[in-house]
């Protein structure tokens, strides 16, 4: 059998270390909006595990100008950082919503929302975990793919349903924004979980 990633596993330490950064984000922002309260602190707590992710996210790049060898392709690394750190850009991009835009009241499509990310950034954690030893890589991602459908049909659903009850069109500009940063970070983990699957494809 072909080992998918070499005895150096650091990149896969690090991506790893990513992905439970990112699910600590995704369980924040699921926690601010199933719980709404103290918004400010909350949102804070998302900010923080944000720049952390940035830092990480650094220094994967570091190593990787730094690498002569690397696990599997440069760019394939590269793309993986990105859109992993994508996810939590707009995860703080939704928080920061909910606190500067005022928001009162989110529409349950929003924690509808934030738990689909949830659960892809754990089905993201779990395939980069498994990464190494070749097992069962691609189910994660097709569930993650799945995931996405799933909120492609929520933010519908939810858009559909501000237009037809929300009077105030300020609050309903608002919200329907935050609906689709929700969705738009699913889009993201998709993204991640493509690049996960193409390097699981070129080590086949």
């Amino acid at each position: 059998m072909v080992r998918l990633i070499p005895r150096d596993t650091k990149f896969l330490e690090m991506f790893q270390e990513i992905a439970g950064n990112l699910v600590e984000g995704a369980r924040q922002l699921r926690e601010t909006l199933e719980n709404y309260s103290h918004l400010e602190e909350q949102v804070q707590k998302i900010k923080a595990i944000e720049h952390r992710g940035d830092d990480m996210t650094h220094e994967v790049m570091v190593k990787l100008n730094q690498t002569f060898i690397t696990p599997f392709d440069r760019e394939d690394i590269h793309k993986l950082a990105t859109s992993l750190d994508d996810v939590l850009d707009f995860i703080l991009g939704a928080s920061e919503r909910l606190l500067n835009y005022k928001i009162m009241a989110p529409p349950p499509a929003a924690a509808e929302l934030a738990a689909i990310i949830m659960r892809q950034a754990e089905e993201l954690a779990a395939g980069l975990s498994k990464l190494g030893k070749n097992q069962e890589v691609m189910r994660h991602c097709v569930e993650i793919n799945r995931l996405e459908n799933e909120a492609d049909q929520v933010e519908r659903r939810a858009v559909a349903a501000l237009f037809e009850n929300e009077k105030d069109c300020i609050n309903l500009i608002k919200l329907k924004e935050l609906i689709e940063v929700l969705e738009k970070a699913t889009d993201k983990a998709e993204d991640a979980a493509n690049v996960l699957e193409s390097v699981v494809v070129k080590s086949a």
